[in-house]
């Protein structure tokens, strides 16, 4: 297979840095690294990052969190050559140790789960960033992009169920999506998970939401809460609020209240 053309681009003002596919493939920006500020943790903690592609929201959490212990979950063998290719960069020995890379299916279940590494009660954290499009839109002809980009019928289900079989209980779930996906995500937590809180994201203040940000603890029994809004930018400008700025930097996590 020929290697694809590729950067190796900064992230978190030059913290980290990652190996990313050029014009094929997905590439990691302002998602993966709120999805990164959601976790949170005072003591040494075990993440996991499901569906990781390159990398971008694990490697950001172990660049900010230093007694944070990450394992990049995905299934391309292509991406995860990425992330490990990534880790290998001497932009990112400070914490390169502490990453590992699984190729894992998150869709397995039960003892094909077990066996592929994805083993019960082990993480405090899981994080993902699954495909948002459904399968009947318009898919691009490029298949590493259409893979990451394309959910199947039950993903979040499917998700949501491996990270609580995955998870210690108590453990926290945090995960970026589109807004028409809030239902399913809801569902998929069902009785795995309470205490769920969604913040959506907005372009400017007035608009509607793009994103929405999603945490729920494992076991919990508390009820939802739906936080205030997140605002990108300033009304008639591209920059972004000092929040969302120092978010997207690694600067501040987005605590849970």
């Amino acid at each position: 297979m020929r290697v694809p053309s590729e950067t190796v681009d900064a992230f978190h003002r030059g913290r980290f840095h990652l190996i990313q596919p050029l014009g094929q493939g997905h590439r990691s920006g302002m998602d993966a690294m709120l999805l990164a500020s959601l976790v949170s943790s005072e003591r040494p903690c075990r993440v996991a990052d499901l569906g990781a592609g390159a990398g971008a929201a694990g490697i950001a959490v172990a660049s900010r969190i230093d007694t944070a212990e990450v394992l990049l979950v995905e299934r391309s063998p292509v991406m995860a050559d990425f992330a490990r290719r990534s880790l290998a960069l001497p932009e990112n020995a400070g914490f390169a140790a502490r990453v590992a890379v699984l190729e894992a299916d998150v869709a397995l279940h039960g003892k094909a789960r077990v066996a592929a590494g994805l083993v019960d009660d082990c993480f405090d954290h899981v994080i993902m960033n699954p495909p948002f499009n459904d399968a009947a839109d318009r898919r691009t002809p490029d298949g590493l992009r259409a893979e990451a980009h394309s959910m199947s019928d039950d993903l979040f289900e499917a998700w949501i169920k491996t990270a609580g079989a995955i998870m210690k209980p108590g453990g926290q779930l945090s995960l970026i999506a589109r807004p028409e996906s809030i239902a399913e995500i809801i569902a998929a937590c069902g009785r795995r998970f309470g205490g769920i809180e969604i913040t959506p994201l907005l372009p400017r203040a007035g608009e509607n939401a793009v994103r929405i940000l999603v945490t729920a603890i494992k076991q919990s029994r508390k009820r939802l809460v739906l936080r205030a809004p997140l605002v990108m930018h300033g009304e008639g400008s591209h920059r972004f609020s000092p929040e969302v700025d120092d978010l997207n930097n690694g600067r501040a996590a987005y605590g849970r209240r």
